[in-house]
């Protein structure tokens, strides 16, 4: 059985409602959702330094992308794996297997900045290995949270574990410059590598469901198939499946694109970069604070149309802002918006998915965004350098509304297996 859940309830025997805090209040939750921080505080530590490092190093950009890319490509072909490897092991002790690998890399690098000056394609085949782990332990991750809370602080649980993962995008590059500027590329490395010791920790401390006891008698491969096959069967999943791709491959780029939209748009260097990235990330975290409230009025389906609905006016006004101000604010509202999206994604998933086949249905979802972010963000990259950002962003956003209106025309009433009791 799971670890006990805290009482939540108030002194009148009601539960508190729109409490956006609600899932740090257990116990083994709240555990979790630190010890990611800190470890992805950390990462993205290791993003900056390698980034830094290799452009110093190399003075390509390509470089840099092949980074970025052998970090994220890896997910979309290993999350399957993952999802598979999570129905029919020990999710803890999977999840603590990839982290300590994960640790083990990490402490790598450290070790060749203290020896010496590592070359890029060491880095980029190192960064591939960790980017596999991640693959293959983040279906894990995702499969837990609902043993950690109550069905009615999922989405808010959901949403606050990507509120953490937008915090340590913004305080770990701000952490990367000065570790970096007081002890060089090894301590930031260093660090990297005793963040990981974080989920470790917790990890030890949860007590979670075991797989199913016939979880492995079918052979992988047939086992990744039949996930797909679920997802596929199941009409709401599939209609989540399908909106997370046009969210993903339209939308989901101005997150690859924001450096550029900064330097070459608008003009304002790295300061600019750092602007827009943590008004994104405040955008973010503010949805991650509200998102289970919401979910808890409107519910999944009405919340998710409208969330998609406003992206392509949202980009639109992000496109177009003349100013870094003004691109910031616009910013910020589409990083709400996307945020808001990404974790109902995530919480229609996991709601409409039995538990011995958890992991096999997150990992599409893993899948989807490992796969059509990157696709995405290159050809927007490619179509921008071409016709400019400002209009390759509104045309992605025109694009995205143009497919949900003729979704609506075509298919209406659609969206209303998300309402319907899986069977």
């Amino acid at each position: 059985m799971a670890e006990p859940i805290a009482d939540v309830e108030t002194t009148t025997g009601r539960r508190p409602r729109f409490d956006a805090l609600a899932p740090l209040r257990h116990p083994p939750y709240a555990r979790l959702w630190t010890g990611a921080f800190i470890s992805n505080i950390g990462t993205w530590m290791e993003t900056l330094a390698l980034a830094i490092y290799v452009t110093e190093r190399t003075h390509h950009a390509a470089w840099t992308g092949a980074i970025a890319a052998a970090a994220f490509v890896p997910i979309a072909f290993f999350g399957p794996v993952g999802g598979a490897l999570a129905d029919r092991f020990p999710r803890k002790l999977l999840l603590m297997a990839t982290t300590v690998v994960q640790m083990g890399l990490a402490s790598l690098i450290a070790v060749l900045f203290a020896v010496g000056q590592p070359s890029p394609q060491l880095l980029t085949l190192i960064v591939f290995g960790n980017g596999i782990c991640a693959g293959l332990g983040f279906p894990a991750f995702q499969a837990i949270l609902p043993d950690l809370v109550p069905v009615e602080d999922l989405p808010g649980a959901i949403a606050l574990s990507s509120a953490q993962y937008n915090l340590g995008r913004v305080v770990g590059p701000l952490l990367a410059g000065l570790v970096i500027t007081l002890g060089g590329y090894t301590l930031a490395e260093a660090i990297n590598a005793a963040s990981f010791l974080a989920v470790v920790a917790v990890l030890l401390t949860l007590t979670l469901p075991k797989p199913s006891p016939h979880a492995s008698d079918q052979k992988l491969m047939r086992s990744i198939v039949d996930g797909f096959r679920f997802v596929r069967r199941e009409p709401g999943l599939r209609i989540n499946a399908l909106a997370m791709c046009v969210n993903t491959f339209l939308a989901a780029p101005f997150i690859a694109l924001v450096p550029a939209m900064a330097e070459n748009v608008l003009h304002s260097g790295k300061v600019g970069t750092s602007v827009l990235i943590v008004a994104q990330g405040t955008g973010a975290v503010a949805m991650a604070l509200v998102l289970g409230g919401l979910v808890e009025r409107f519910g999944p389906r009405r919340l998710l149309v409208g969330l998609m609905a406003g992206l392509p006016p949202a980009l639109a006004a992000y496109a177009y802002a003349p100013s870094l101000a003004l691109s910031a604010l616009a910013l910020l509202v589409v990083g709400a918006l996307y945020l808001g999206a990404l974790s109902t994604f995530s919480t229609i998933a996991q709601l409409r998915a039995p538990a011995n086949i958890r992991g096999r249905v997150v990992s599409v979802n893993t899948m989807i965004l490992g796969s059509l972010y990157p696709i995405g963000a290159v050809l927007q990259g490619k179509i921008a350098d071409n016709v400019g950002l400002r209009v390759t962003t509104f045309a992605a956003g025109a694009a995205m509304a143009g497919i949900l209106v003729v979704a609506r025309v075509v298919r209406p009433g659609v969206t209303k297996a998300l309402d319907t009791p899986i069977a």
